[in-house]
């Protein structure tokens, strides 16, 4: 959920009308490792007042398993500060995450071949 037209923190012409880095009160280094794939879900808690309407909105965003590369976009905002944003709202409780599939995890081979085969048939 992007900020509204008639928010006060954008402008049509001018955009976004703060900065990047008075989102995150100029912290450049969130406080949980979090990929660009991570799954983040909000838990249902409340926020607590002292975070701003950014964290809000990206909790709202939340309410489904949603990645941090697809919060960032739909917050306009650099990834970096989507990181802060989200481990402040990780920190109070307010979301959980869970890290992408690891490399480790092999992907069945018959099955795949088993898809690849299907598909040649219908060729």
């Amino acid at each position: 959920m992007p900020f509204p037209q008639d928010s006060p923190w954008l402008d049509e012409a001018a955009g976004r009308l703060i900065r990047p880095y008075a989102v995150s009160n100029g912290r450049t280094r969130p406080t949980a490792e979090l990929d660009l794939l991570s799954q983040v879900m909000a838990t249902g808690s409340v926020l607590p007042g002292h975070l701003g309407p950014e964290h809000t909105q990206a909790r709202g965003l939340c309410e489904r398993p949603t990645s941090v590369a697809e919060i960032a976009a739909h917050l306009r905002l650099p990834v970096v500060v989507t990181k802060v944003l989200l481990s402040d709202l990780m920190d109070c409780g307010a979301v959980t995450t869970r890290a992408p599939r690891s490399d480790e995890e092999t992907t069945d081979l018959s099955l795949l071949e088993a898809v690849l085969d299907g598909l040649r048939r219908r060729l």
